[in-house]
């Protein structure tokens, strides 16, 4: 059943509303580590000790390329409840891409608007945009 223009708009306020009161977030991951040290007569050299830990460190990679690391301690719960929220974050924006899409397809094209100029316009805008380069003669 398809939802009314009414219904979609309700549900996109309500996606901004649970937006605004999300409060701090942060990407990344949180991965926990047992490390050996290294030392031959250390405990963890054995083969069935996982090694000393566990060390937890929050990842990110951030710009494509650059990448976080902390070490966490106390404040692993707040950095936890951080990441939890960014994952909360990511879902609310695509289920408000989807609403909003949903809203566009089923909007009318406004009467009045120029006919054909209105899409000339914007297929020279495109064209433009995405206009390959000639290299010159």
């Amino acid at each position: 059943m398809a939802e009314t223009l009414e219904s979609l708009e309700s549900r996109r306020e309500r996606l901004y509303q649970v937006l605004a009161a999300l409060g701090d977030f942060r990407r990344g991951t949180i991965s926990v580590n047992y490390r050996k040290c290294g030392k031959p007569k250390c405990a963890c050299a054995g083969r069935e000790h996982p090694g000393h830990g566990p060390q937890y460190l929050w990842n990110a990679t951030i710009g494509g390329g650059r990448a976080r690391n902390l070490r966490l301690g106390p404040e692993l719960d707040k950095v936890a409840q951080e990441v939890d929220t960014h994952r909360v974050f990511v879902r609310l924006c695509t289920d408000l891409v989807e609403v909003n899409e949903a809203l566009c397809e089923r909007r009318a094209v406004r009467a009045g608007g120029g006919g054909c100029a209105g899409v000339g316009s914007a297929e020279k805008r495109l064209r433009r945009r995405f206009a390959r380069r000639r290299p010159a003669r």
